[in-house]
């Protein structure tokens, strides 16, 4: 099996950061690929995943999604963006996308919504979200009790950024569903 990690930022090659350039240019790396794909993000990499496997439901064989809203909050939104506006560009080196960037992706993400499109994905489905992720622990629970094949896991003591705060738990559990497929398959 081959594991890519499509770094979201480089795969725009220079298109304006809007969610929909975003989205494009993930769906055409999907679909470079050939056969069924399993896909696995955090937050706005499960965003994209979602809404790949909505456009794309015979292609996704499974399914991750961590710390993933179905709706954009927009208040939430709302209050991180005027926190950004003080930040200084410095503290967005690490991000994948620039202060200027970040704003244009918020701006044009604002009217997203997967509320009713989510029941119709069939794939098996893992949803992980952090216990103290307060953002998104009411769309985990959506998410679980509106695709078929779900299975919600929540990490203890564990906020939005899963990878880097409980990267142990977060490795085991994407092993056990990625084992019980092999399992299946059989």
């Amino acid at each position: 099996m081959e594991i890519l990690c499509p770094n979201l930022s480089s795969i725009l090659n220079g298109k304006e950061a809007s969610y929909n350039n975003l989205y494009s240019s993930f769906e055409a790396y999907c679909n470079e690929i050939d056969g069924k794909i399993d896909l696995c993000g955090l937050s706005l990499g499960g965003i994209l995943a979602l809404n790949y496997v909505i456009d794309y439901p015979d292609k996704v064989e499974k399914l991750i999604l961590i710390g993933t809203p179905y709706k954009v909050p927009k208040i939430m939104f709302s209050i991180q963006n005027i926190i950004f506006r003080f930040l200084p560009k410095s503290m967005f080196e690490n991000m994948a996308f620039g202060k200027k960037d970040t704003f244009i992706l918020g701006d044009s993400m604002k009217k997203l919504d997967f509320s009713n499109k989510v029941k119709e994905i069939k794939c098996s489905t893992l949803i992980i979200c952090g216990q103290k992720d307060s953002a998104n622990i009411k769309s985990a629970y959506y998410l679980s009790e509106n695709i078929k094949n779900a299975t919600l896991k929540i990490i203890e003591n564990t906020g939005h950024i899963v990878n880097e705060e409980n990267p142990k738990e977060l490795s085991k559990l994407i092993m056990e569903f990625w084992e019980n497929r092999k399992e299946l398959d059989l």
